[in-house]
């Protein structure tokens, strides 16, 4: 996932013009001569770095001729202190830009950083670090882009890319089986993965030959023995862990033999890396 394109472009669009808008009296009131000048993104707390290319579109998007110096880049871990970029040019431009280029920045180091801590409790044992849908509305692909900087990787985008039958699904469609052979008679080339929530679901779950089957909201020790209803009867389904996921109790989990586990915390939940910017 590349963070580059009309796509990021139109955010950044949206995010200078709710900023901004018909301009940054304050500057233009006590910099009437807009002079040039020179300042510098500090991390002020420990995590790992991502957005920083987003934040270069901010600011060039306000004016071209800013020129910036990257120290770090995307995927470094970062200690409080050190520096992250300089601008240099119009001192007016690089203040219009500051809170706009620090919003994404922050928010996507949170991220990032948050995703770190996760796949760092879960190292060594196979299962991977996955993100859910529950993004900020707009800021998806940045979003998930900043968990896979932090190590982890990405469920699916939308609703488009992957067949996920959930509890409402089964209701509507009338069982486990029935939603599963139900997508599956059409033929499509998307994968199939259907939400259980108990060991009679996945008996029934594992006959109707699912993709990947999701294992929500389940206790250790049943979610140990549905894994090994699902392993003996076949090997091939990937297993999913979801639901009541905590840096507490992602271990554990990850300890009965899933191959991911999804944590909508990534995104609706991670703080934002505090960082600021400093006139030098």
């Amino acid at each position: 996932m590349r963070v580059t394109g009309q796509e990021i472009e139109h955010l950044i669009e949206l995010a200078l013009s709710e900023d901004i808008g018909c301009g940054d009296v304050t500057s233009r009131l006590l910099l009437p001569d807009d002079p040039s000048g020179r300042a510098v993104i500090m991390a002020k707390q420990d995590g790992v770095l991502a957005g920083l290319p987003v934040a270069g579109m901010v600011f060039r998007a306000v004016n071209p001729k800013l020129v910036l110096k990257a120290f770090k880049r995307d995927g470094d871990r970062i200690r409080r202190g050190e520096k992250i970029v300089s601008v240099r040019g119009k001192t007016r431009s690089i203040l219009s830009a500051e809170r706009t280029a620090l919003n994404f920045l922050q928010r996507l180091s949170g991220i990032a950083t948050l995703t770190s801590k996760y796949v760092d409790e879960v190292k060594g044992t196979g299962t991977k670090i996955l993100d859910t849908r529950k993004t900020t509305p707009g800021l998806r692909v940045l979003e998930k882009y900043a968990v896979k900087t932090g190590g982890g990787g990405n469920h699916r985008m939308g609703l488009f890319d992957m067949i996920l039958i959930k509890e409402n699904h089964i209701q509507a469609a009338g069982g486990v089986s029935k939603a599963v052979l139900r997508a599956r008679s059409k033929r499509r080339k998307e994968k199939v993965e259907v939400e259980i929530r108990n060991l009679p679901e996945a008996r029934e779950a594992v006959k109707s030959k699912p993709d990947w089957i999701m294992l929500d909201n389940m206790r250790i020790d049943r979610m140990r023995r549905a894994v090994e209803l699902i392993r003996s009867a076949d090997r091939a389904i990937k297993i999913e862990a979801s639901g009541s996921v905590g840096l507490k109790n992602v271990r554990r989990i990850a300890s009965t033999g899933v191959d991911f586990i999804s944590v909508g915390a990534l995104t609706h939940s991670a703080p934002a890396l505090d960082m600021s910017l400093i006139l030098t």
